[in-house]
């Protein structure tokens, strides 16, 4: 049974850690590597929580950047943060993963990106692009995957039988924690989900075609609250092989971001 998708195995301080993967983590195009929501949410988490141990002004992140720079093994990893561009009013931090911890610094697999910046009182200009995603009746099939182990088992899947626009929409809800019983913020359960809009928001047929994101990339004008989010997404393909999924992510209370992610599209050899 998955009860979480990370393992804490040590800490030497807020900036480092060694985390073991779960089955939670196993990605649905290949079962030995990690799908890209949990790497963006433990290193989320990294920067989260070296956010919070540095002194200054209320600093929250606006956007975050996953970079996934190799294969990303369902085994354990080493994570470090460090603060790249400090700052009172606008900050730049990043999160690494290193794969092979026992064996020496190990290779980078994973790298994530945030600015931070400082907070204030807003609430009488705020202004949202859309409005609030509402969930409705959801399908009996949500996505082309269905019935895969792994990570697609940690996560409530419910996709819109009547979405109001031409793309897919989405309800998603992480089921497990993201390390051990420790608690998890929303943003680290928005980061255990959105990567997932490449797959949910495809325009091809996996049968026939791979179409696997290089990164992600989150805007938020607002921070998420809850643990239900939904993302409306689809898919642009070019004629050379490449393409880009663009998103929207709504959680309960109305529309907090956009998401996008860079497609290395290739089509499957005939049987």
């Amino acid at each position: 049974m998955i009860d979480c998708l990370f393992r804490r195995q040590s800490v030497a301080d807020t900036a480092e850690g060694v985390f073991t993967a779960t089955d939670g983590t196993r990605s649905n195009w290949d079962p030995e590597i990690q799908h890209g929501s949990p790497p963006l949410a433990l290193l989320t988490k990294a920067i989260e929580e070296l956010s919070n141990d540095t002194a200054g002004a209320p600093l929250r992140i606006g956007r975050l950047t996953l970079d996934i720079l190799g294969p990303i093994p369902v085994a354990t990893v080493r994570v470090r943060a460090r603060v790249d561009r400090p700052g009172s009013r606008i900050s730049l931090m990043t999160a690494e993963m290193f794969a092979d911890p026992a064996h020496g610094p190990g290779r980078v697999v994973a790298r994530v990106t945030a600015w931070l910046l400082a907070t204030s009182d807003t609430r009488d200009a705020a202004t949202d692009r859309y409005p609030p995603l509402i969930e409705g009746q959801a399908t009996r099939v949500a996505h082309a995957w269905e019935g895969s182990p792994g990570y697609l088992e940690t996560v409530s899947w419910r996709r819109q039988a009547e979405p109001a626009s031409s793309a897919a929409e989405v309800w998603l809800s992480p089921l497990v924690p993201l390390v051990d019983s420790e608690p998890t913020t929303p943003l680290q359960r928005l980061a255990m989900v959105v990567d997932s809009a490449n797959g949910l928001g495809a325009v091809l047929d996996p049968e026939h075609f791979v179409f696997m994101n290089t990164d992600t990339v989150v805007h938020l004008h607002r921070l998420p609250t809850g643990a239900d989010f939904g993302l409306r997404a689809k898919a642009s393909v070019g004629p050379d092989g490449i393409g880009v999924t663009t998103a929207e992510i709504f959680d309960r209370q109305g529309f907090i971001g956009t998401c996008a992610q860079t497609l290395l599209v290739q089509r499957r050899a005939s049987p």
